[in-house]
């Protein structure tokens, strides 16, 4: 991802159909800016291959404000992929307002943590299609630890833990991000998706670490998740959303 500590993301989501029993695994799309750049410079045709959007606005938390709704507008008017949208939702009323924005589905993070029952509340108004809880984890002393306020702050909670409540609660999906792996290009946290997957009973987009197009070749080899999510090498053109879905094609990874 791009800007962890300043700014908007977005993301493109790759998700293909896995092997077996494994649901078709999607490819995500996360754009990422600064908060002073102009919507109109973001390029979204460079979302095409994408099956899905993300757009995090993380410094909301953070600034104790909510997210930017006139651009959440703005992107869904020109996108026709799945939205989601995060960063300053507190309530209901933030998620409904999102909603009414054009997202398809609400992102909670560190307001989740701090009140559970928020994911309950928005999956009983909207359903459990709706929300997608992010976690934001990493090593501590060989455990993987939840992180709050955009990473700066450790919420004391085991990540097991926390996966297991979220989908209890009524989470539909699960966006999990490695800090130790997020910006390093080196690989996504296959090891910590593997220690996951006996608690998981939704889909898990995997996050942080994306640098090559063998890194999602690895993810989805080696692990239970149904989608990966990425930044920095689509906006900059490192890796191509359409050569990466031949790449993945090619090794008979089926993808959507």
């Amino acid at each position: 991802m791009i800007g962890r500590h300043g700014g908007l993301l977005y993301h493109f989501v790759v998700c293909p159909p896995l092997p077996l029993k494994r649901k078709k695994i999607k490819m995500k799309f996360a754009l990422a800016s600064d908060l002073h750049l102009e919507f109109d410079t973001l390029e979204l045709n460079n979302t095409e291959g994408a099956d899905e959007l993300t757009f995090l606005d993380i410094t909301a938390t953070v600034d104790d404000r909510k997210t930017l709704f006139d651009l959440v507008e703005r992107i869904a008017s020109q996108i026709d992929i799945p939205f989601t949208v995060g960063g300053g939702i507190r309530s209901v009323e933030d998620a409904r307002d999102v909603i009414q924005a054009g997202a398809d589905k609400i992102s909670v993070n560190s307001a989740a943590v701090k009140r559970p029952q928020l994911i309950t509340e928005i999956a009983d108004s909207f359903g459990s299609q709706c929300v997608v809880v992010a976690i934001d984890a990493a090593a501590i002393e060989n455990k993987w630890e939840v992180f709050i306020q955009g990473g700066r702050l450790s919420a004391g909670i085991q990540v097991q833990d926390w996966v297991e409540e979220v989908q209890w609660r009524g989470a539909g999906e699960i966006l999990l991000t490695s800090m130790d792996h997020d910006g390093a290009k080196k690989g996504f946290a296959t090891e910590l998706i593997n220690v996951l997957s006996p608690h998981l009973r939704v889909p898990l987009i995997a996050s942080g670490g994306a640098g090559k197009k063998e890194d999602f070749t690895d993810l989805f080899i080696q692990t239970s998740a149904s989608a990966a999510l990425a930044a920095s090498v689509f906006h900059f053109d490192e890796i191509k959303i359409s050569d990466l879905k031949k790449h993945l094609k090619y090794l008979n990874i089926p993808i959507r």
